[in-house]
């Protein structure tokens, strides 16, 4: 029992960390990819002995100590608790909702199996879905509790917004549920280590593609970037829901964004993109056409997986950046729009024909 916590917690604290250091690292690239775009240099001041590292002192040393030493300033009149609460409500679900995504297989250590997933949930699609509602009160009560009207309306864009976006995510995840016929997300990959074909991952994109976009677009509404920033939109709210918040709750509701970034990258890649699976590895290795056999060590089997599912999530995080720097923003209504009359009913049907074919095929059963 002892040991088994004691792997639980490692499990927790290696997620943890990969999660808050990439989502870290992912401002430093957002801020050189943004400037790639705009023919700039970028951030590149800072240094260390003269060594700037392409902006990387900038982003991943000066910009933590500037928030880590700024003023905590708490406006006049305002509920000090609620107010310290918001940010720590706002990116708590988004750590958490990792638990669920497997990064790897098993990891074989003599007669021992480590399922590599922090919390290996039968229903961690539900699990997932319920971490991502909770997201919506950190927003609420940063705008709420900070005694401004623009951070209010700030707050009430954001709700709503994320309210919207949820059901068309969640009628994307339904689509995936459907045909995989699981709401365990290990399970859910295993399956998508299939061929279609004899030679075509049975990955989710390939199944669902429809259901890959509409997640995609909902996932990037949920994370509030552009161009679905507007409940911090700075031409209109200053920065809207957190425009009252300084050093290192500003830095925690910052955070929060690129934590949402490589979480629905992680869940993206879990769906449609075969999670930690490489076409033709099993847990003994290669298994090419042709019955041929590359056996490989259990050991760097599980690397390739880990590996396989860092560089699947590493390239969506970067395609969500460049829509960021791409794509201008939507007007209000034209975003409420999109979501209730564009992807609701697409999604809908998307869960219907899913349902439809499952049952034609034999899966319901």
């Amino acid at each position: 029992m002892g040991l088994e916590l004691l792997i639980a917690a490692a499990k927790a604290l290696l997620v943890l960390l990969m999660v808050l250091n990439l989502a870290g690292m992912l401002g430093w690239i957002e801020r050189k990819g943004s400037a790639l775009i705009q023919d700039r240099i970028g951030a590149n001041r800072a240094a260390i002995f003269g060594f700037a590292g392409a902006g990387l002192i900038n982003t991943m040393v000066a910009d933590p100590i500037k928030f880590l030493t700024k003023e905590d300033v708490i406006p006049k009149g305002v509920d000090r608790l609620l107010h310290t609460l918001a940010p720590c409500i706002n990116l708590f679900p988004a750590l958490v909702t990792f638990a669920v995504i497997p990064f790897g297989d098993v990891l074989e250590i003599g007669d021992m199996q480590i399922n590599l997933q922090v919390a290996p949930l039968d229903v961690g699609i539900l699990y997932v879905l319920a971490m991502v509602s909770l997201g919506v009160y950190g927003v609420t009560l940063g705008g709420w509790a900070s005694n401004n009207r623009w951070s209010l309306l700030g707050g009430i864009r954001g709700s709503a917004q994320m309210i919207s976006y949820e059901i068309g995510m969640g009628l994307a995840m339904v689509a995936v549920v459907l045909t995989y016929g699981t709401l365990d997300l290990q399970e859910m990959v295993r399956a998508q280590g299939d061929l279609l074909f004899g030679f075509l991952p049975a990955w989710g994109v390939f199944y669902q593609p429809i259901g890959f976009l509409i997640f995609m677009v909902a996932g990037i509404a949920e994370s509030k970037r552009v161009p679905f920033d507007l409940p911090e939109s700075e031409s209109e709210l200053v920065s809207g829901y957190f425009t009252e918040y300084s050093g290192v709750k500003h830095l925690m509701f910052f955070m929060t964004d690129f934590v949402e970034v490589v979480i629905v990258s992680g869940l993206a890649t879990t769906l449609f993109f075969g999670g930690w699976q490489v076409p033709f590895l099993m847990r003994d290795g290669f298994h090419l056409p042709g019955d041929v056999l590359i056996g490989l060590p259990s050991l760097l089997v599980t690397l390739l997986q880990v590996g396989a599912f860092t560089v699947k999530v590493l390239v969506l995080c970067w395609v969500q950046i460049m829509v960021r720097w791409t794509v201008p923003r939507f007007r209000y209504d034209q975003l409420m729009r999109l979501g209730w009359k564009g992807l609701l009913p697409l999604g809908l049907a998307n869960v219907v024909v899913t349902a439809l074919l499952v049952l034609a095929l034999g899966g319901g059963e």
